[in-house]
């Protein structure tokens, strides 16, 4: 099972998106795919078309109380899973602040669950707290969405130190895997000249620490497409939404990519072919 955080404390910049429609192209080429929602806000949760009410259980009984997987865990097809949260999951900073082995709980409880996947995939916070840090310990691979921005460098030498300091002290196998750039217009000189800008940083930093040192730009660049930024109000990925739009063929493509990471086959089937016409 190949586990994925997908990260970065800035927001807007396409996580919760890569993250669902990532995990929703996994599973339309045959792979069975968890995602589980880190984020208090729930929009993975919401985009998938989960909301959970105050008397059901959420990833926040997982961190702070009894409750497995299994008790939390809901199906959206027979391929895609989330593991929602809602507004309490807020509150687990604060009440984890305290508890010894905190940043271990989300290792604990997958290491204990007996659901056969071929990837879980983590939407992270926005931020670099308790909720990060579980995260971050319980997988291998960090993707990262970038928008093609000058403020997309900010705070990213931070992130790869706090990558840096995970592994070395507490998850000796995480890593940066990749870097996914999310709402690109190729047709502007901004796009290039960022990338460009983040892929001299990692070339000029890779000698520093051993966890970003082979980390590389996805070939799929994620376009900008209304479709994608209106697919969570249905509560459907972009799969359901919009199949043929561009966004529906860019994170198929981006699947693809990550399934070749380990060389596994590609099994698509007839609702993954795209035919773009928006």
């Amino acid at each position: 099972m190949r586990k994925i955080a997908v990260i970065n404390q800035k927001g807007g910049v396409g996580k919760t998106t890569t993250a669902v429609n990532l995990a929703a192209g996994l599973a339309q080429c045959g792979k069975k795919v968890c995602v589980l929602d880190l984020d208090p806000q729930a929009h993975a949760s919401l985009h998938l078309g989960i909301t959970v009410g105050e008397q059901e259980t959420s990833v926040y009984d997982l961190l702070c109380g009894e409750a497995q997987l299994s008790d939390v865990r809901q199906w959206i097809s027979p391929n895609l899973a989330v593991v929602p949260a809602n507004i309490d999951l807020a509150a687990a900073e604060m009440e984890l602040a305290g508890e010894v082995g905190r940043e271990v709980i989300l290792k604990d409880k997958m290491d204990l669950d007996t659901e056969d996947f071929d990837f879980v995939i983590i939407d992270c916070p926005p931020s670099l707290g308790v909720l990060t840090l579980n995260a971050l310990t319980a997988v291998d691979e960090v993707f990262l969405p970038l928008q093609p921005h000058f403020l997309a460098l900010h705070g990213l030498s931070k992130l790869l130190r706090t990558i840096e300091i995970v592994a070395k002290r507490l998850n000796p196998t995480l890593h940066l895997e990749g870097i996914v750039l999310c709402m690109y217009e190729s047709s502007t000189r901004l796009a290039a000249e960022v990338s460009r800008d983040v892929e001299e940083f990692l070339q000029r930093n890779a000698a520093h620490s051993p966890v970003w040192a082979s980390a590389k730009f996805f070939q799929t660049k994620i376009r900008r497409n209304i479709r994608l930024a209106e697919a969570p109000s249905f509560g459907q990925s972009i799969f359901e939404y919009a199949s043929n739009s561009h966004g529906a063929e860019d994170y198929l493509s981006l699947a693809y990519e990550v399934l070749a990471i380990e060389g596994t086959p590609k099994k698509s089937n007839t609702n993954a072919k795209a035919v773009v016409t928006a």
